[in-house]
């Protein structure tokens, strides 16, 4: 599994595609589960994560269970924990859940990217 990173409009999408031409692409925006765990990849993953929140799912086992179904997954996701903290609860508690996801992703991924200004720099590389 490969994970990349970075704030808002960095350029990740662009970035992710160059890195992986052939890979067939789902969008957290729409996909469900069953997608995500049959894709190469999937983009906007923050988006997913709050379709999730949403529906009630827990998220503690998701990063367990992309790792057993999908272990080659490229996950783009926007870090959204930068900034001012929210005052709304739910959109604090959507930050933190997109952080701990992608913390725990990140930990046992084979590759990071964080993406600024287009530009990828490898954080990680198992």
């Amino acid at each position: 599994m490969e994970l990349i990173i970075g704030g808002a409009y960095q350029g990740k999408w662009e970035y992710a595609k160059k890195l992986f031409p052939r890979a067939v692409w789902v969008s957290g925006e729409n996909c469900t589960l069953e997608e995500l765990l049959a894709a190469e990849g999937v983009y906007d993953f923050h988006n997913f994560l709050g379709r999730q929140m949403e529906q009630g799912a827990d998220l503690e086992k998701l990063p367990e269970l992309i790792l057993e179904k999908n272990p080659g997954l490229v996950i783009v996701s926007d870090e959204v924990g930068y900034g001012v903290v929210p005052i709304d609860a739910r959109d604090r508690a959507f930050r933190e859940a997109v952080g701990r996801v992608c913390c725990e992703l990140a930990a046992r991924a084979r590759r990071v990217h964080r993406v600024v200004c287009g530009i990828g720099t490898v954080i990680k590389d198992a």
